[in-house]
Parts: structure tokens; C-alpha cells; sequence
């Protein structure tokens, strides 16, 4: 089985459409050349995305989600979404630690660390500790300055124009 030489980490940010997007294309190429990958999802369980239905027919492909379906609203949020971020953030230790998948996808960890669902502190030790063979994408609005630091690279995608601002609501197969 293939193995990446040096992992490298990478960050999605940025108020524009994509970023998933970007950490998913990445994930299809690791696939096509036998790497294998785990994404997980910080506060997107429990909602309806397109993606979900692809995953399980994708060989060394693995996908767990963490929400409830709903947005975060509440400003603390509350503790039942504390403690699925928490529960998030520790199959991402574990998953991470074991070495076992050479791509690792922290989907939405930006907006989790922005909402203070999870310690930067934890994630910036995640990153430094992490083996070195594991390359680990971070995707999510409000990645916090020192996660861009730590990272090797970090695209912004800005929004330039959106459908939204028109009355076009989010259509199944495109945005979700």
C-alpha cells in the first residue's frame, strides 16, 4: 500500500462556496491511488448532504459526521453540541494517532473552533504531534490565525458572487 513520504497540512477557509468541495476532490484523487482517507465532519451530522449517499460504494473511504441537523445558533452553544464536537475531536485524535490513514478531513473544524466547541490549543497540538506520514486537511469558515500559521497550505476561497443574494435557495445535488 502506497504511503505519503511526508504528510503536509492543509486548510480550506474562507467565506466562499468550496471548501468541502476541495477537501472531497482531494479525497477522490487519494483513492484513485490506493491512499487511504477519514473524513470527519465537526457539526454536519444529522443533515441531508449529497455526499453521504457516494461515500459507502468508495473503496478505502471511511465518513463519520457529528451534529445534530440543526445549525448552531446559540451563542455559547450548548452542551449537547459540546459534547459531539468533543466526541469528533476525540475519534480525530485516535484516528490521527493510529497512522492507519494516510489523508485525514476535519471538515467544518474552523467553524467548531470559531463557535469554541473545541480547544485551539488541542488542535494545534494535533497537528504538531501528528505521524508523519499523515497529511490532514482542516476545511471551515474562521479558521483561527495560528491554524493558518501552522499550516503548510491554506487557500481562501472568497466569495465573489452567490446565487443566494439573488432569492435562489440551495439545490439538492449542488450545494448539498
Amino acid at each position: 500500500m502506497p504511503r505519503l513520504e511526508k504528510g503536509l497540512v492543509q486548510v480550506y477557509t474562507g467565506n466562499g462556496k468550496g471548501k468541502t468541495s476541495a477537501a472531497f476532490g482531494l479525497a477522490l484523487r487519494a483513492i484513485g491511488r490506493g491512499l487511504k482517507v477519514y473524513i470527519i465532519q465537526f457539526i454536519k451530522g444529522g443533515f441531508d448532504y449529497g455526499e453521504l449517499y457516494v461515500i459507502e460504494r468508495l473503496p478505502n473511504l471511511e465518513l463519520k459526521a457529528f451534529g445534530r441537523g440543526k445549525f448552531i445558533t446559540q451563542k455559547p452553544p450548548g452542551k449537547e453540541d459540546i459534547e459531539l464536537a468533543e466526541e469528533a475531536f476525540q475519534l480525530t485524535r485516535k484516528v490521527v494517532e493510529s497512522g492507519e490513514y494516510d489523508i485525514v478531513i476535519l471538515d467544518e473544524i474552523g467553524v467548531a473552533l470559531d463557535l469554541k466547541l473545541i480547544s485551539l490549543e488541542k488542535v494545534l497540538e494535533l497537528i504538531r504531534n501528528k505521524p508523519k506520514h499523515v497529511e490532514l486537511i482542516l476545511t471551515g469558515r474562521y479558521t483561527p490565525n495560528e491554524i493558518i500559521e501552522a499550516a503548510d497550505l491554506v487557500t481562501e476561497m472568497k466569495e465573489v458572487k452567490h446565487p443566494f443574494n439573488k432569492g435562489y435557495q440551495a439545490r439538492k445535488g449542488i450545494e448539498y
